[in-house]
């Protein structure tokens, strides 16, 4: 009946899939559908089958949501994805800025509204607990229904089915049976008899395993509960795990019987709010519920020496093959004819010639002139843009490898460009700087966390009055996840940083319509070496991972300090160290250029 369905998302499609979930509410007796970008498994990532936002309104961002009502579908997205929204989504849609904007304090200034759906799966616990109390006064009532996108989208893909894998101890560090020993003893010594982990990547974490039930992301699609004793059942589909050989101890059970088995498991169970869906709250109403973090998120954030080294081994691989790329980059774009595809495929390439690429660890973010300030662009057939002379190439890219994760961004100069783009860069480059040479306190009481140090990065940008819209950084999983929490380097994160924590330093700056700036490295928090004349607090910082020339075409040097001239010289004579020996011909000599003093 819906003809149009079987085509892929567009501003064209928006309009008449808007009208049919409008007309099956109608259908429901509901004045208004959430819409989010999400799965029952609270990732930040979903497999096609999950992608309800974009089928529904075109908009292909990491985060976000959408409220159809009667009269007006509002698409709530951050500062990230603004411009990308507009190019993107029918104006049928109305953009909200958010979070500045909540959804309850959008819907009081909308008009009848009395009975406002959404599908208790893909909303955790405290999103629905803190709609529900925004709404208070407002007349509104909150129905839990089955998705309504669900009953319109004809062609929706079947959900994931690979099979699962096991991740060796030697790459880990650490047996599944230990961690879940040390996690079991956390609970009984906390009186709670069992924890629901439902995030992928912390059960990927705990049993030692992987999947690739998510693009670009090695977790599997299931969840499980952790007793007190340390037994283990997990939640999944039986025909992914029948391979694995698993430890004593765990069981598995079909993904569709883990209701029942939560109503009957000894109580008190912890359930983790920000994670856990609603509807398993609202399963297990009757049962006594403690309200707790998932226990796998800071050990599993807490690195192992043994995953520590791996990221080291990953990212001299990794930047090996970026160096390469960067010395056929800057040989082929001057001569014409590369296009934003062309590119991508080229920093593919060189990654899958290590023989040990196993994937991209996200969709490659390549962009040329104006593309480059559209934070999470993506390029498609429709977008791709030539690589002109002139302009600034934004490229944001990284590998999963057995022993690690990478993600990198590079800005690069394609010919000359203005004094302007210039000073910008080099203030981008002063924060990433201010991060990667920053030493804090490891207080045993509080400690210092990202959001103690996300000023630093931007503190040379605003004394020209400029700004970003994004985090300055995000954890960083051992083949895992590429954005990992609860580490960061933003406003927002607030967890304490600890040794072995990996995470991004990406500052950056856009001009929309004329450029975009972000350079990244990864770095990993480490014991601080101590200082004469210090006062033998505990200090922590960072050891840097990357290790790829920065385009010294584009530093200004009148804006350097003495000691950011030397930060640079000594990060490209350590570059130049480590990657040497792993490149050849064209590409030694380029790094030989690149690497030079300043």
């Amino acid at each position: 009946m819906f003809q149009t369905f079987n085509v892929a998302s567009s501003p064209k499609t928006g309009p008449l899939r808007l009208t049919a979930l409008r007309a099956e509410m109608k259908a429901q007796k509901i004045d208004g559908f959430i819409v989010p970008r999400a799965d029952r498994f609270q990732g930040e990532y979903v497999a096609p089958c999950d992608e309800r936002l974009m089928w529904l309104t075109g908009f292909t961002g990491s985060a976000g949501f959408a409220c159809v009502l009667a009269d007006v579908a509002g698409v709530f997205i951050d500062g990230r994805y603004r411009v990308q929204m507009r190019n993107q989504v029918a104006d049928v849609f109305t953009p909200v800025h958010w979070p500045e904007v909540q959804l309850a304090e959008w819907l009081r200034d909308q008009s009848g509204v009395l009975r406002l759906a959404f599908d208790p799966w893909l909303h955790t616990i405290a999103q629905m607990e803190a709609l529900e109390k925004g709404l208070h006064g407002t007349g509104i009532s909150l129905v839990a229904t089955q998705n309504l996108v669900d009953e319109i989208w004809l062609d929706r893909p079947d959900p994931p089915n690979a099979p699962f894998t096991v991740y060796s101890e030697n790459m880990a560090g650490e047996t599944s049976q230990s961690k879940r020993t040390r996690l079991g003893k956390e609970l009984r010594d906390a009186g709670q008899a069992a924890a629901l982990i439902s995030s992928p990547d912390s059960i990927a974490w705990l049993l030692n395993i992987r999947g690739s039930d998510v693009r670009r992301n090695p977790v599997p699609h299931a969840m499980a509960l952790l007793k007190a004793n340390s037994d283990v059942t997990l939640f999944c589909e039986l025909s992914q795990a029948k391979d694995l050989a698993l430890d004593v101890g765990v069981t598995i059970v079909k993904l569709d019987q883990m209701i029942q088995t939560l109503v009957t498991a000894a109580a008190p169970v912890r359930l983790d709010p920000n994670r856990t869906p609603f509807a398993i709250h609202q399963a297990l109403e009757h049962k006594k519920i403690i309200a707790d973090q998932d226990p796998c998120i800071l050990p599993k954030a807490r690195k192992t020496s043994t995953e520590i080294n791996g990221a080291r081994n990953a990212h001299l691989r990794d930047g090996a093959a970026m160096v390469q790329f960067l010395a056929w980059l800057d040989y082929a774009a001057p001569r014409g004819g590369l296009t934003e595809i062309d590119v991508v495929k080229a920093l593919e390439g060189y990654r899958r010639d290590t023989n040990v690429l196993l994937d991209i660890s996200f969709e490659t973010i390549c962009g040329a002139g104006p593309n480059g300030a559209i934070v999470h662009y993506r390029v498609n057939e429709d977008t791709n843009r030539p690589i002109n002379l002139g302009e600034l190439l934004l490229i944001d890219s990284g590998g999963q490898y057995l022993d690690g994760t990478t993600d990198i961004t590079r800005t690069i100069a394609i010919g000359d460009v203005s004094e302007t783009e210039k000073s910008c860069y080099t203030r981008v480059l002063q924060g990433m700087i201010a991060i990667s040479r920053v030493r804090f306190p490891n207080h045993k009481s509080g400690g210092v966390a990202g959001s103690d140090l996300d000023a630093l990065a931007r503190y040379p940008l605003w004394l020209a009055g400029l700004d970003y819209d994004h985090g300055t950084g995000h954890g960083v999983g051992a083949y895992l996840s590429v954005h990992e929490g609860p580490q960061g380097l933003s406003r927002n994160a607030k967890t304490p940083l600890e040794v072995g924590m990996i995470l991004s330093n990406e500052p950056g700056y856009y001009r929309e319509g004329a450029f975009g700036i972000r350079i990244e490295n990864l770095i990993v928090v480490k014991e601080a070496d101590a200082i004469s004349g210090g006062d033998e607090r505990h200090m922590l910082d960072f050891e840097t991972l990357t290790f790829v020339p920065l385009d010294r075409r584009l530093i200004d040097h009148k804006l350097l300090s003495s000691g950011e001239r030397t930060w640079i010289d000594s990060y490209h004579s350590d570059t130049l160290n480590k990657i040497a020996p792993l490149v050849d011909g064209a590409a030694l000599k380029w790094l030989n250029g690149a690497c030079a003093p300043i």
